[in-house]
């Protein structure tokens, strides 16, 4: 096993910049090499409207007007992620990733899970059984693991052995149903009235209550205990920045995020975690 490499497995489209610029930059920075897979071996690409926010406003869709953004100055990417994006590009392992098919867990020391949102490629991501027969057996080598978001569904839908999901008896969090409520609801009637689902991966269907396709209710349902799915409480400190959304952490400023530790599992909600995601899976990486 090459020491400590650490496998970022990503959607054949539309991953988020923030978690995978963010941890790529984190985890190189601490002398980890970082290595990266797709379903077809071929490279991936970000989330453009998550990256620019060109086209998450009402009018995006003509072209004179996609350029002047409202919406999309608050959900794009910071400045340091797109310059970061730039230089993903131009990574050797991003351009040249593993196929899912071909992984194998001896080859690395740590494996981290990210995502996006948009519908259809999150959801053949999500639902690929070769990924998901890799995560399963990288849990089970007891490395360290971290996953974010949608990531954490990722490892949800991850069965063991025993017909139980990888999390089952373990602690986490991944995005909040009241984040993913707001940000569709913000997307849907105030941004892409066109693509009303952009912003939820999976829809409810017909007699569903709202929320029971959403990312915190199915990684719930695979938990031993619904107690064990783990949201900021309201007497934390700085449980305003934590909680609403609007704040998103720093190198120098871990106060709005909220991130899980579980033994060597490691998860986070979104974006605004994904500094001190990506710092506290480079130390268990690093003490492992």
């Amino acid at each position: 096993m090459p020491a400590r490499t650490v496998l970022i497995p990503l959607p054949s489209a539309d991953f988020d910049p923030t978690h995978v610029v963010v941890c790529w930059q984190v985890l190189r920075a601490a002398g980890i090499k970082v290595e990266f897979a797709t379903q077809d071996g071929q490279p991936s690409a970000a989330d453009g409207l998550m990256l620019n926010g060109e086209g998450l406003d009402f009018w995006g869709g003509l072209p004179l007007l996609r350029q002047f953004k409202l919406l999309g100055l608050l959900l794009r990417a910071d400045v340091e992620v797109r310059r970061g994006y730039q230089q993903l590009l131009e990574d050797q392992a991003f351009q040249q990733p593993h196929s899912f098919s071909r992984l194998r867990a001896s080859r690395f020391a740590g494996l981290l899970l990210s995502a996006g949102h948009r519908p259809k490629s999150m959801q053949a991501y999500l639902e690929d059984p070769e990924l998901l027969g890799f995560v399963a057996g990288f849990f089970a080598t007891e490395r360290p693991v971290a996953a974010i978001a949608h990531g954490v569904l990722l490892a949800a839908r991850s069965i063991k052995s025993d017909g139980r999901s990888v999390l089952h008896g373990r602690k986490t969090t991944a995005l909040p149903w009241g984040m993913e409520r707001d940000a569709w609801n913000l997307t849907r009637f105030l941004g892409r009235v066109w693509e009303p689902n952009y912003y939820r991966t999976y829809a409810e269907l017909p007699g569903e209550p709202e929320g029971h396709r959403s990312v915190e209710a199915e990684v719930t349902r695979a938990l031993a205990r619904p107690t064990d799915f783990l949201s900021a409480p309201r007497d934390v400190p700085d449980y305003f920045r934590k909680a609403t959304g609007l704040y998103r952490d720093s190198l120098k400023d871990s106060r709005p995020a909220w991130v899980v530790c579980d033994g060597n599992y490691i998860s986070a909600r979104w974006a605004g975690d994904a500094h001190t995601f990506a710092q506290m899976f480079a130390e268990r990486l690093l003490a492992h």
